[in-house]
């Protein structure tokens, strides 16, 4: 009689855990609950979608935006719009039961629409490099990919927690992060990638300036005199770098302290931003040798 009892209790037990509902907490602060993991996932979001593979969900993605091309799979899904314009009709024949959004930038009354139609909504916008692994992991929850999740989230933490212990005690650098060059942006010191900066042993010329990303102009970069200047992007040659050598007083022209960085990997808050990261510190360390040696 007790095993028969032990075994009625066993199987109550399995059936709670199988239909219990998940329940996160995303990035808006808002309670995504799923009764079971999701089946048919659409990511509106090129950094939501590199989250999503690397924690196994694969299967589960059904469409995606443009500009989701990594990974190579990315590039075979139905493609659903820009993080401007979503296009709602083929988002709902794709029948999801979870649409992750970019809340820093999809459109807002287009995703409330998705919202009404009864979709699980998990809104995606890590600010701090923290955030990128906490992410994964709710997703993974959301997915049925926890296990994979927190270790992939485990390691990026261990990338990360290396980093902070090698880097914490360098010589500072003063830094100008271009994002373009016509016109010519930058990002202050409330993006997430001033805080790889200065993880780095960096600091963001621009950090104090009010506007996320702000145009600035080509006077305010020679008053801020970087000693280091890093793009993702340019319309000229090496990368929009090499108008800056006309400035021979700037002393990152003086160092030799002109670097690329491979967009995707910073201005993405997603799983390679680890790489980006690694990237910059050994930028950084070796425009540190290229000051040192330029000095009298």
């Amino acid at each position: 009689m007790r095993s028969v009892c032990f075994g009625a209790f066993c199987g109550l037990f399995f059936m709670v855990r199988v239909f219990a509902a998940i329940v996160v907490t995303d990035d808006e602060g808002k309670t995504v609950s799923l009764a079971q993991p999701a089946q048919r996932v659409v990511s509106l979001s090129p950094h939501a979608t590199e989250m999503l593979y690397a924690i196994g969900a694969a299967e589960e993605l059904v469409g995606v935006t443009r500009y989701s091309e990594y990974p190579e799979q990315a590039k075979s899904l139905p493609v659903v719009g820009d993080f401007r314009q979503i296009d709602l009709e083929k988002v709902l024949v794709l029948k999801p039961d979870l649409i992750v959004v970019w809340s820093g930038g999809n459109p807002p009354k287009q995703v409330g629409k998705l919202e009404r139609a009864g979709i699980a909504v998990f809104y995606s916008n890590p600010r701090r490099l923290a955030d990128i692994p906490g992410n994964m992991v709710r997703l993974g929850m959301l997915t049925g990919h926890e296990d994979q999740a927190r270790r992939v989230a485990g390691q990026w933490n261990g990338r990360l927690d290396r980093l902070k212990r090698r880097y914490r005690n360098r010589a500072g650098l003063r830094v100008f992060y271009q994002v373009s060059d016509v016109p010519l942006f930058t990002l202050n010191g409330k993006q997430i990638v001033s805080e790889v900066i200065d993880l780095c042993g960096g600091k963001n010329v621009f950090a104090d300036i009010p506007v996320l990303a702000p145009h600035v102009s080509t006077e305010a970069v020679l008053a801020a005199n970087p000693e280091v200047i890093v793009s993702t992007r340019g319309m000229g040659t090496e990368n929009g770098l090499s108008g800056w050598r006309r400035y021979k007083m700037l002393d990152a022209v003086r160092y030799r302290n002109l670097f690329h960085m491979n967009p995707d990997w910073l201005d993405r808050s997603g799983p390679r931003m680890i790489q980006g990261a690694e990237m910059m510190c050994r930028q950084l360390d070796e425009a540190r040798k290229n000051r040192q040696a330029a000095r009298p």
